[in-house]
């Protein structure tokens, strides 16, 4: 029985190489590729994929809102988010969205075919973080500075003191390598760090 893979990114040469790689293992089948995902949910429900393999960013679309919205959907998706950055904030932002995997792309042939079989199985896969991610309550935070609430207002909706909101603010800066609070709520948009209204 082989591996039904979905591959879904924008970039034809780069899909082609992607499906050429995964066919030349037995047990592995791409059903389809999907460079235009406005459809995408229902391509999954009919293709029927064992695992989605999914670039970072699609077009307009941003590949973390979309493993959002599949998650949300059909809970038993497995995703592999496919990057050509490693920054740690994205490998967060992969598992925050229910990503199951996380792989670079100028990682090896052996270990995508790796990754999809591992996945396939069960497991879990991030690359090892450098730096110390957001705290849960750091998340909190910062979903509350996206909305435009006040250090004033995060303190009475979290019932924490300003000044713990402001400890708070300043780990996110430096943790997200930005200068202001305009700065955090740019990346965290961009990574989809934190929900957010706009499309999937």
């Amino acid at each position: 029985m082989s591996i039904k893979v979905l591959l879904v990114d924008d970039h034809l040469l780069l899909v082609e190489s992607l499906k050429t790689i995964l066919e030349a293992e037995p047990t592995i089948h791409v059903v389809g590729t999907i460079t235009d995902p406005s459809q995408l949910l229902e391509d999954i429900l009919s293709l029927q994929p064992d695992v989605l393999l999914m670039d970072i960013r699609i077009k307009t679309y941003n590949g973390l809102n979309l493993t959002k919205a599949i998650i949300k959907s059909i809970p038993t998706m497995p995703i592999i988010i496919l990057s050509g950055y490693d920054d740690d904030a994205y490998i967060q932002a992969a598992q925050n969205a229910g990503a199951k995997a996380f792989i670079k792309k100028e990682q090896s042939n052996e270990d995508l075919i790796a990754t999809v079989k591992k996945v396939y199985a069960g497991y879990t896969l991030f690359p090892s973080f450098e730096k110390t991610l957001l705290t849960p309550k750091e998340l909190e935070v910062l979903q509350l500075i996206v909305a435009e609430k006040t250090s004033e207002v995060i303190s009475k909706e979290l019932s924490i003191s300003k000044r713990t909101v402001e400890h708070h603010i300043s780990s996110i800066l430096r943790k997200l390598g930005v200068q202001s609070r305009v700065g955090a709520v740019v990346k965290a948009l961009e990574q989809a760090l934190v929900n957010n209204t706009e499309r999937p």
